[in-house]
């Protein structure tokens, strides 16, 4: 029997480490309709591409991808709407307070389920230049090689 307290990880946005430099993670409940489970459950979701934004005092995940439930024909939903973020408003007002600083952003690293809800990681961010990227590739590979010599 799997315990209660496993993640079941959904999608994964590996690419934003790679791109953002991260400064602050938050973990997040989403509003979904029952469709959009279904589909998270049948791990057919995408989050590369999609960002969280802060909007008349409340947060918003924007552009992620959740395709339609096969089975659902007309309650189905819509594949790119924008879906509802549940955090406390302290967390909130601290988000938009970094947010409005230059060059961050809001870009979630992690959709998974705990406890059989859906629950997503979401980082603020400062984008990286591109000498940035190559010196994280560099130290990432001297990181392997150093670890393959000891």
């Amino acid at each position: 029997m799997a315990e209660a307290n496993t993640k079941n990880t959904v999608a994964d946005n590996r690419r934003a480490r790679f791109d953002y430099e991260i400064v602050d993670t938050i973990q997040a409940g989403i509003v979904l309709t029952g469709t959009e489970v279904k589909s998270l459950r049948n791990n057919k979701v995408t989050i590369g591409e999609s960002y969280a934004s802060v909007e008349d005092g409340e947060l918003w995940l924007i552009n992620s991808h959740i395709p339609e439930f096969l089975q659902a024909n007309r309650f189905n939903h819509e594949p790119r709407r924008r879906r509802k973020l549940l955090v406390k408003r302290r967390e909130i007002d601290r988000l938009s307070r970094s947010v409005s600083r230059e060059g961050m952003t809001i870009v979630p690293l992690k959709l998974y389920f705990e406890k059989g809800r859906a629950k997503l990681d979401i980082a603020v961010a400062r984008g990286r230049k591109n000498h940035d990227k190559r010196q994280a590739i560099k130290d990432r590979d001297w990181q392997r090689s150093k670890a393959r010599i000891a």
